[in-house]
């Protein structure tokens, strides 16, 4: 599916034409470089390396400085590929926000904000509070029996405990463009997207 690398600027409302208050998620969508084109010829699959945001050259390695130079364009942050472009693209060429249009919709992958080590109530929505008339008094939180005693005498995998929680890849599926914005490079969809502001996102139709 073809798309673009965006950063999540933070998250507003708008009205719609019926006057109904949406909440919506704004994107910087782009401008995203061609670094590589993919061909079947060479690497068996067509497809297109994009990159964006760009990075320092002293934070980057010889090879990431080749692999720009060849491309005629600065070293970047974040280099996703992409299949599905009906267009022909060669290396260098911009590919802006006007890849999108209003009212379409898209698919958008990101990182989860991490949580931390958390508990079983926060982390997998356990109940949290028994039976309090049983005679249970200080085991509010708590995960309760993990498993039997002399069979199986082991802990199944699998077990919802506590442990660290977020940082997960996540995809959230058929966001409506509600706005496209091409000269400030912002693209306004509808609903939340995963990871905290200025996180990278992937924009896929």
């Amino acid at each position: 599916m073809s798309g673009l690398i965006g950063k999540k600027i933070g998250m507003t409302s708008i009205f719609d034409e019926n006057g109904k208050n949406m909440p919506c998620t704004v994107i910087e969508a782009g401008p995203c470089i061609v670094t590589q084109v993919r061909t079947e010829e060479v690497d068996g699959y067509n497809a297109i390396q994009l990159g964006f945001d760009d990075a320092t050259e002293k934070s980057a390695t010889k090879a990431d400085l080749g692999h720009a130079k060849k491309a005629g364009t600065s070293v970047k942050r974040k280099i996703v590929e992409f299949k599905g472009f009906d267009a022909e693209y060669k290396l260098g060429d911009a590919i802006t926000v006007d890849h999108f249009t209003e009212g379409e919709f898209v698919d958008v992958s990101g990182t989860s904000k991490g949580k931390g080590f958390q508990g079983v109530v926060k982390r997998h929505g356990f109940g949290g509070v028994g039976q309090a008339t049983h005679g249970q008094h200080n085991r509010l939180r708590a995960p309760g029996s993990i498993g039997a005693a002399s069979y199986p005498a082991r802990v199944f995998k699998g077990m919802r405990m506590a442990g660290r929680m977020g940082t997960d890849s996540v995809k959230v599926e058929n966001l409506r463009v509600l706005k496209v914005v091409p000269e400030k490079n912002l693209l306004v969809v509808k609903g939340c997207v995963p990871g905290h502001k200025n996180a990278y996102v992937i924009i896929r139709k």
